[in-house]
């Protein structure tokens, strides 16, 4: 691995009795139900799952459930004993959230100020992305702020994980706002993720194996280099995968080619002038031990020539190597500050 060091309520359950008279050609018609049921969920799956290699595929849907499981005890967790502790619970040394820019998160979360000022959340990731050596993936889903106010507030909870010796930690973490609640009662399914899995390379290909962190960060400062060039629709379609996700605020999550660069595009420019270009500013990045999979963040912004402030964002990328040998973008996730 390399990392570059950044800068700066209940529920209840119900038992079904069933007449002794009828009980056991109740319940092996309630077995093949179930079995039917199971087969309609795994089918698909198993459909997909061909466009790689079994073993791999296997060992990579373990991986994916180990996270689904670790965010679901986190948002536990913070349910149970509030989000301080939970995030001070899950959160790795070098974790960083974001508020106008990356910060420290263990300085931000330990910290007095926090601890009076933090209003509670609750949370439901609905998208989960791993790694093929289970060592880096991405959370993303819809989240409720509770205000002491009354009036709650709403958006996207988007969150970097890495694994290591200790199971999965907090490695960053970013929300972007929408104006209204999106329901958490979704379960997050693995078919989601394999159409985007589908597109990255072999891992045994030459180009894979010579992937470095510096290309990495390479290719997250020319797609901040295309946005001032193409825009940002066409940006994102040089640079995204086909199936490339993008979380902006006061939105869904755009997802896909054409509708994630639409959306894109038409927000970057209400917030752009064309003579106005981007700065990028790489502030963090972190590449999987099997190197088709890595993360970057830190800020854009613009130059303004007049007393108006100019536009300035957070952001975090997931990116995967595809098979053509690029590095693309996966997730792509804007909180302007």
């Amino acid at each position: 691995m390399f990392v570059l060091t950044p800068l700066g309520g209940s529920k209840k359950s119900y038992r079904m009795e069933i007449p002794n008279g009828l009980r056991p050609r109740r319940a092996r018609a309630m077995k093949v139900v179930a079995a039917v049921g199971l087969a309609l969920t795994v089918l698909p799956v198993l459909a997909l799952a061909q466009v790689t290699d079994g073993g791999d595929q296997r060992l990579q849907i373990a991986h994916w459930q180990t996270l689904v499981e670790a965010d679901q005890r986190f948002a536990q967790l913070t349910a149970q004993a509030g989000r301080r502790a939970a995030f001070l619970e899950f959160l790795a040394p070098d974790s960083v959230v974001f508020r106008e820019g990356p910060v420290d998160a263990l300085t931000l979360y330990s910290s007095s100020s926090f601890a009076e000022a933090a209003s509670e959340i609750d949370w439901k990731a609905h998208y989960f992305d791993v790694s093929n050596a289970g060592d880096v993936g991405l959370s993303a889903g819809p989240l409720t702020i509770f205000n002491e106010s009354g009036s709650d507030s709403y958006g996207h909870l988007i969150s970097m994980w890495r694994s290591s010796g200790a199971g999965w930690e907090l490695m960053a973490d970013i929300v972007v706002g929408i104006p209204g609640f999106l329901s958490l009662d979704v379960e997050p399914s693995y078919a989601d993720t394999l159409p985007v899995i589908a597109e990255t390379a072999n891992l045994a290909s030459v180009s894979v194996a010579e992937n470095t962190l510096q290309s990495l960060v390479d290719a997250d400062e020319l797609f901040g280099r295309s946005i001032n060039f193409r825009g940002g629709q066409r940006a994102l379609l040089r640079y995204g995968l086909e199936n490339t996700r993008v979380y902006l605020p006061g939105m869904g999550p755009a997802v896909g080619a054409e509708a994630a660069s639409s959306v894109y595009g038409a927000f970057l420019d209400n917030q752009l002038a064309t003579t106005n270009p981007v700065n990028l500013s790489n502030l963090g990045a972190y590449l999987s031990s099997s190197q088709e999979m890595g993360y970057t963040y830190g800020t854009m912004k613009t130059d303004s020539s007049t007393a108006e402030a100019g536009f300035k964002t957070s952001y975090m990328r997931l990116w995967r190597f595809n098979q053509e040998g690029e590095w693309r973008i996966a997730v792509e996730v804007l909180s302007p500050f």
